[in-house]
């Protein structure tokens, strides 16, 4: 009995390929649904666990529980600016289109979650502050960063040519990751009213099991859904860029032959 072993620079080449538009294009439309069913999922389970399961706060009572939402959304919001420059500096140095598209195919969601997690911080705020907003270091970095995925977003739609576009776009992703490590060490730089990480690699979180188990499977749950919608909205971004090519004229082509299909009446209702 013999047995063939296969070269990893095969498994590599494999791998690559996805990098092209139409290998990419198949493999998110079947990726999609599993991802997003998988952030049902732990979102049903840390949502139980952070609003049913997680002790109230000693001192914040139970307003606290607004950071099982808050927390997982001001994570995902800088998480996916950084990676938006980094598709950004891949497009640049080896010009792949596909990067371009991925990096603005995660921008909607990364404003998104910007904006949730300044409202849940105001709601937080209120209780806790007295107001619903203060023009703390933390709190107006976070604006700036909506700022950067709100021009983001208008920039590349804006300008006509893609090339350009992309090009553009990616300049501002690159620039703007710079404000990601001043929100994140706002609170050590400036005396802030923003309490500090409640989790940190370098030391043991200062909150119950609970409350941190709950928080982290709302992360998790917040990434199932960002790679859920990021590769659903990249896929018409792909048809649109590689309409003329033969592939994605057959796709097309068929998805136009269905959906007449169904549209078609049916034979002898309405005579």
């Amino acid at each position: 009995m013999t047995t063939t072993a296969t070269h990893p620079s095969i498994d590599s080449w494999r791998f690559f390929r996805f990098a092209a538009p139409q290998p990419f294009f198949q493999l998110a439309g079947r990726l999609a649904p599993w991802f997003a069913l998988l952030a049902l999922a732990l979102a049903a389970i840390g949502l139980w666990i952070g609003f049913f399961v997680a002790p109230t706060d000693a001192q914040q009572g139970e307003v606290y529980r607004i950071i099982f939402i808050h927390v997982p959304a001001a994570w995902m919001s800088m998480f996916i600016y950084l990676i938006m420059a980094f598709w950004s500096i891949i497009g640049l140095s080896f010009n792949t289109r596909l990067s371009f598209l991925l990096g603005q195919a995660l921008a909607p969601t990364g404003a998104m979650f910007c904006i949730v997690a300044l409202w849940t911080g105001a709601l937080w705020g209120r209780p806790t502050w007295g107001a619903y907003w203060v023009w703390d270091a933390r709190i107006t970095s976070q604006l700036l960063l909506l700022f950067l995925y709100l021009g983001f977003i208008a920039l590349t739609r804006a300008i006509e040519t893609p090339r350009r576009a992309d090009r553009t776009g990616a300049m501002i992703a690159i620039i703007g990751s710079l404000n990601i490590p001043i929100i994140y060490l706002s609170v050590k730089w400036w005396n802030t009213l923003h309490q500090g990480a409640s989790v940190s690699l370098t030391k043991a979180p200062s909150m119950a099991g609970t409350m941190l188990l709950g928080m982290l499977i709302m992360a998790l749950a917040a990434w199932a859904y960002t790679i859920a919608v990021t590769l659903w909205r990249v896929r018409p971004m792909i048809l649109e860029r590689e309409r003329h090519a033969g592939w994605a004229r057959d796709y097309l082509s068929r998805i136009a032959d269905e959906t007449t299909r169904f549209a078609a009446p049916i034979p002898g209702k309405g005579d």
